[in-house]
């Protein structure tokens, strides 16, 4: 085995720190044309860096204030929703407000026709009368209220004639009371009463006949108070 002089082994060395010397010399100067390409596009990796950062910076407070805006949506929605809730209680309120206000009205003013009638007229009178549809085309309800005005020192008994005129293929015609009332029903409509009485009955339409007036007479059984008659229209009365 060949032994390598100490002249030979220094010689070696030099070689390799050359080469080693050359390499890095490449790639610094690789790196310098690299970089001196970019200068001369412009580019600066300074302002590169200052320039994504200020983006970044950017990002950041638009996505603070995307946050914030979106608390504020949840807020406002919040308020609307209670805003919301408020109104609806408060529109409930005045509902029932108004319709006790239109009950109380109506109240007062049924009494006062019992206590002081307008045109100041004592003796039976009808307060009231009122239909409204049934479970079928034919069937309507009968709502009666019948008062006495001004005296009330006796009790007032009687009974109620119903009757119904309108048309029929053409001919006017009138059924009674009785003639309308549904199956196994009473035909007995009596009254006994010192103040009012309201009374709901049912009747039965026959087929094609159609109504136009309804009659209610009111017949009185005591004495010194008078029996009354009044008309009305079926389109007028019926609620």
């Amino acid at each position: 085995m060949a032994r390598h002089s100490p002249l030979q082994l220094h010689s070696r060395g030099r070689v390799f720190v050359a080469r080693a010397v050359i390499a890095v010399m490449v790639v610094v100067f690789g790196y310098l044309v690299f970089e001196f390409g970019r200068i001369q596009a412009n580019y600066n990796i300074v302002d590169a860096a200052k320039e994504r950062q200020a983006y970044e910076n950017r990002i950041m407070d638009l996505e603070d204030n995307i946050i914030a805006l979106k608390e504020e949506v949840t807020l406002l929605e919040t308020h609307r929703n209670i805003d919301r809730e408020a109104y609806k209680d408060v529109e409930t309120s005045l509902t029932t407000l108004q319709a006790k206000i239109q009950e109380q009205s109506d109240a007062i003013a049924f009494y006062r026709g019992i206590v002081s009638p307008a045109d100041g007229t004592a003796g039976l009178r009808v307060q009231d009368l009122k239909l409204t549809r049934g479970q079928t085309e034919r069937i309507f309800n009968v709502r009666l209220v019948l008062v006495q005005s001004l005296q009330h020192d006796r009790k007032v008994s009687g009974d109620v004639i119903l009757s119904i005129d309108g048309d029929e293929g053409g001919s006017a015609i009138s059924y009674s009371y009785t003639q309308l009332l549904p199956e196994e029903s009473s035909a007995s409509w009596s009254f006994s009463f010192r103040y009012f009485q309201d009374f709901d009955r049912e009747i039965v339409l026959p087929d094609g006949f159609t109504p136009e007036k309804i009659t209610i007479e009111v017949r009185s059984r005591t004495r010194s108070i008078s029996s009354i008659e009044a008309s009305y229209s079926w389109a007028t009365s019926l609620g």
